[in-house]
C-alpha cells in the first residue's frame, strides 16, 4: 500500500528536517488514510534524488530511479493533482557539492562538479548539476498561484501564548544599506506583448554578436522584464558600507537569497567576499585562484583553499583586524555571515532580526546593532521600513497584533528572478538586447564585463487568475487588501495596467488599494498593530518574504503557515509552510538523537489535502479525516504538545504520538460516519491506555548520538530505527 501508481495524495520525500519527521509521520498518515480507501504515494524531489535521477548513465541499475519531479511537473498540470509538498533544499553550490560527495561515498559513481568545464563533457556534466541548483523544484510544481496564511488554530495559540520579541530602541543604529542606483530595480525595463512572440538574448561587443540565450518562448500578453546590475557601481557600494558600518561600531551583515536566485546573488555574495578581503585579493589574487579559490562560494571555502599558505592567512588575519565586527551565523564556530552562501537567507534571516529587536549575533557571542547590506533596492525598502516603523513604535505584540495574509503571483514561474536561464554575467563590454524573431528590439542595455544581467517573465493567465484570487479571498474575509506593486518600477507599472481593468470590470476596485513595497509595509503594520488584518497582493518574490517576515512576527515561525497553491487545471499542491528545511535540527538529531521540528504546517495541509480529495472525488470519508485532523491539530496546540528544543524534552516523535491519539478520539467521537467511528475507537484506547510506555520508549533513546546513514542521503532503514523508537506505538500503527 501506498506506492500505488495513481495514489489517490502524493506526499514529496524531501530533505533535512523534514524528511526526518517524514519517517514518523507518513505511517501514521497511511494507517488513517487507509480506512477511508485513500492511497498515500510518495515522490522524491530530494536534493539527492534529483541528483540521481540526472545520472543514470553513472548508476548501476538497481541504482537508478525515476525522474519524479518531472513526473510530479506533469502531474500538477491535471485535475487529478493533490500533492502535499515538503519544504526541500533550493541547493547553493557548496550543498550541491557536498551532496555529490556524501552519494560518491555510499558507492554512486557519480561525476564531480566541475567547477572550470574545459571539455564538452564536462560542460554536459555542468549543465546537469546546474538544473539542480537553487529553485529548481517549486517553478516546476507552482502550476498555480499562492494562498498563504496563519491557519485559524494557529494563530489563536499565538495570540492566546505570546512569543518573546526583542525590545527595540528609538536609538538602534540597526539599519538597511541598498545601492543608490545601477541595480537591478533602477535599470529595469518592462513590456507587454500583444502578440506570442519568440526572443533571443545577444551581447553586441567590438568583437561582433554573441547568442546568449536563443528559442524563448512567450505567448500574447507576457509581461517580459530585463535589467542588470553593475559590478563597479556594487564593488564601490560595498566598500563604502564596510568603511561605514566600521565607523558607526555596528556588525557588518550581508542579506542575500544565494539559493532561490542561483545565478545573481552567488555572484553578488562573492563581490562581498571580495570586498571585504580586497587587499588580500590585490595582492594574492593569482595564488588564490591557483588554489581554486571561487569568492562565490563563500569565506568558508576560501579559507578551507588558503589554511595551508601562511602568508595568505596571516594577510587575511590581518585585514579582518581592521575590519567592522562581523554578524555571526554560529559565533561558537566561528562561522560568519559571509561563511556560506546558503547560510544567510534573507527572508528568514532578515524577519529574526528584526524580531530580535534589530539585534544579531557578534563574534564575541553578544548581540548588537546590525548594518544590514541588501544590495538591490527592489525589495530592501519592505525591511528598511518596518526597521523604521519599530523603532518609531516599539515592538509588535503577538498577544494583540492582527494577522496578513498573502496572495502571491507565482504560476507557470512567473516573476522567477535569478533561478531561471536567462540570467548572466557578462563576460565583456557592451549591449544586452533582447530581439524578437521580426527583429524588434524588446529591451536594450549598455553593460560592462561583470555586470550581472538578467530578465524575468509573466504571463498573462496566471495574473489574471492572481487577480480573481484576491478579489475572491478579499470577499471571503472582508479584509484590508493591498497590492504591493510600484507605478515607479517597470514591472510593477505594466502589472498596474492589467490590475485597475480586471478589479474595474468586477466591480470591485474600491475594495482594493494599490502601494508601493515601502508604503504597503507601514500600512500593514499600522493595521496589524491596531489588531486589525490585512491581504497583502504581491508578485513571486514578495510572497517568499512576506510568507516568513509577518508569520515570524506574529507565530514566531513560520513553519506553520497554511499554504495553499490552487492549481490552475484544478488540481491541488498544499504547502507545508514556509519554513525552510532547518539543517541545524538535523545536526542536533545526530549529535543528541532529538529533533525539534515542528510538524504543525505538515498537519495544517494535510487537513486541506483530505477536505480537497472530499470535494475533487466525492470522497464522504476523506471529508471526515481532515476535519478529524483540524480537531487534532488543535489538539496539539491547546494541550502543548509541540517539540520542544533541548535534549530531554519531548521531541518530533512524541508530537507525531499525541497528534495520532488526537486524530484517532476525534474519528472515535464524530457521528458522520459510524464506519471510521468504530475502526478508530479502539485505536484511541490503545494509544491512550499505552501513554506511558510510548512516552518511556521515545525518552529512553534522547542524548546519544543517532546513525541516519546520510546527511543527504539517509538509509531508509538507519533512519526507520531512529525515527521509530516506540515498538509499541508501531505495533498499534502498523
Amino acid at each position: 500500500m501506498g506506492n500505488t501508481a495513481n495514489p489517490d495524495i502524493i506526499y514529496t520525500k524531501v530533505d533535512e528536517a523534514p524528511e526526518l519527521a517524514s519517517a514518523s509521520l507518513l505511517p501514521i498518515i497511511r494507517k488513517f488514510a487507509s480506512a477511508a480507501g485513500i492511497t498515500v504515494g510518495t515522490k522524491d524531489i530530494s536534493l539527492a534524488g534529483r541528483i540521481l535521477s540526472a545520472f543514470p548513465d553513472a548508476l548501476t541499475a538497481d541504482q537508478r530511479i525515476p525522474d519524479d519531479l518531472a513526473e510530479l511537473g506533469e502531474l500538477v498540470k491535471t485535475p487529478e493533482a493533490n500533492v502535499i509538498k515538503l519544504p526541500n533544499i533550493s541547493a547553493s553550490v557548496p550543498q550541491l557539492v557536498a551532496a555529490i560527495k556524501e552519494l560518491q561515498t555510499q558507492g554512486y559513481a557519480l561525476p564531480d562538479y566541475p567547477e572550470d568545464p574545459a571539455t564538452d563533457a564536462e560542460k554536459a556534466v555542468r549543465a546537469k548539476y546546474d538544473a539542480i541548483k537553487g529553485s529548481a523544484v517549486n517553478p516546476v510544481l507552482r502550476e498555480g498561484n499562492s494562498d498563504r496564511r496563519a491557519a485559524t488554530a494557529v494563530k489563536n495559540y499565538a495570540q492566546a501564548n505570546p512569543h518573546r520579541m526583542g525590545d527595540w530602541s528609538a536609538s538602534s543604529k540597526t539599519r538597511v544599506a541598498a545601492m543608490a542606483g545601477d541595480d537591478f530595480f533602477s535599470n529595469e525595463k518592462s513590456a507587454t506583448l500583444a502578440k506570442a512572440a519568440t526572443a533571443k538574448i545577444v551581447l553586441e561587443t567590438a568583437g561582433g554578436e554573441t547568442v546568449l540565450k536563443d528559442g524563448i518562448k512567450y505567448p500574447a500578453g507576457t509581461v517580459v522584464d530585463a535589467t542588470f546590475m553593475s559590478a563597479n557601481a556594487l564593488d564601490t557600494f560595498l566598500a563604502a558600507e564596510i568603511e561605514k558600518t566600521k565607523a558607526e561600531g555596528v556588525l557588518f551583515s550581508l542579506h542575500m537569497k544565494a539559493t532561490m536566485m542561483k545565478v545573481s546573488d552567488p555572484i553578488i555574495f562573492g563581490h562581498a567576499v571580495k570586498a571585504w578581503l580586497a587587499p588580500v585579493f590585490e595582492k594574492f589574487g593569482d595564488r588564490m585562484e591557483a588554489l581554486g579559490v571561487n569568492p562565490n562560494s563563500g569565506l568558508g571555502d576560501l579559507l578551507d583553499r588558503v589554511k595551508d599558505d601562511t602568508e595568505v592567512m596571516a594577510a587575511i588575519d590581518a585585514v579582518n583586524a581592521e575590519r567592522p565586527l562581523m554578524y555571526m551565523v554560529n559565533s561558537d564556530k566561528g562561522i560568519t555571515n559571509l561563511h556560506v552562501p546558503s547560510d544567510v537567507i534573507i527572508d528568514a534571516s532578515m524577519p529574526a532580526l528584526i524580531r530580535a529587536g534589530g539585534k544579531g549575533w557578534g563574534p564575541d557571542g553578544k548581540e548588537a546593532d546590525c548594518v544590514c547590506v541588501i544590495p538591490d533596492n527592489s525589495y530592501a525598502p519592505v525591511y528598511d521600513a518596518a526597521i523604521e516603523f519599530f523603532k518609531a513604535n516599539g515592538k509588535l505584540n503577538p498577544a494583540t497584533a492582527g494577522t496578513v495574509q498573502n496572495i502571491g503571483l507565482m504560476a507557470q514561474k512567473a516573476e522567477e528572478y535569478g533561478s531561471h536561464p536567462t540570467t548572466f554575467e557578462i563576460p565583456t563590454d557592451g549591449t544586452v538586447k533582447m530581439v524578437l524573431e521580426d527583429g524588434t528590439v524588446l529591451h536594450s542595455h549598455q553593460v560592462e564585463k561583470g555586470d550581472i544581467w538578467r530578465s524575468a517573465s509573466a504571463r498573462k493567465a496566471p495574473i489574471e487568475d492572481w487577480v480573481n484570487l484576491a478579489i475572491d479571498r478579499q470577499r471571503l474575509t472582508g479584509f484590508r487588501a493591498i497590492f504591493w506593486l510600484d507605478a515607479n518600477r517597470a514591472h510593477d507599472a505594466e502589472l498596474i495596467k492589467m490590475v485597475k481593468p480586471i478589479l474595474e470590470a468586477k466591480g470591485v476596485a474600491g475594495k482594493f488599494e494599490i502601494m508601493a513595497p515601502r508604503e504597503a509595509t507601514i500600512a500593514s503594520l499600522e493595521t496589524i498593530t491596531k489588531g486589525e488584518n490585512t491581504i497583502a497582493i504581491t508578485g513571486n518574490v514578495l510572497r517568499d518574504y512576506l510568507t516568513d517576515l509577518f508569520p515570524i512576527l506574529e507565530l514566531a515561525t513560520s513553519a506553520k503557515m497554511l499554504s495553499i497553491v490552487k492549481l490552475m487545471q484544478g488540481g491541488g499542491l498544499f504547502e507545508t509552510g514556509a519554513g525552510g528545511s532547518a539543517p541545524k535540527h538535523v545536526q542536533q538529531l545526530q549529535e543528541e538523537n532529538h529533533l525539534r521540528w515542528d510538524s504543525l504546517g505538515e498537519f495544517c495541509a494535510l487537513g486541506e489535502s483530505f477536505r480537497f480529495l472530499a470535494e475533487s472525488k466525492g470522497n464522504a470519508k476523506a471529508k471526515v479525516l481532515g476535519d478529524a485532523v483540524d480537531a487534532a491539530t488543535q489538539g496539539i496546540l491547546d494541550h502543548d504538545r509541540s517539540p520542544g528544543r533541548k535534549v530531554g524534552q519531548p521531541d518530533n516523535r512524541d508530537s507525531h504520538y499525541w497528534f495520532a491519539r488526537y486524530w484517532a478520539e476525534a474519528l472515535a467521537a464524530q457521528s458522520d460516519d459510524a464506519g471510521l467511528a468504530a475502526e478508530f475507537a479502539p485505536v484511541a484506547k490503545a494509544l491512550a491506555e499505552d501513554e506511558a510506555k510510548i512516552v518511556a520508549e521515545f525518552a529512553a533513546v534522547q542524548g546519544k548520538p543517532a546513525d541516519i546513514g546520510g546527511y543527504y542521503h539517509a538509509d531508509p532503514a538507519k533512519l526507520a530505527a531512529v525515527m521509530r523508537p516506540s515498538g509499541t506505538l508501531n505495533a498499534i500503527i502498523d
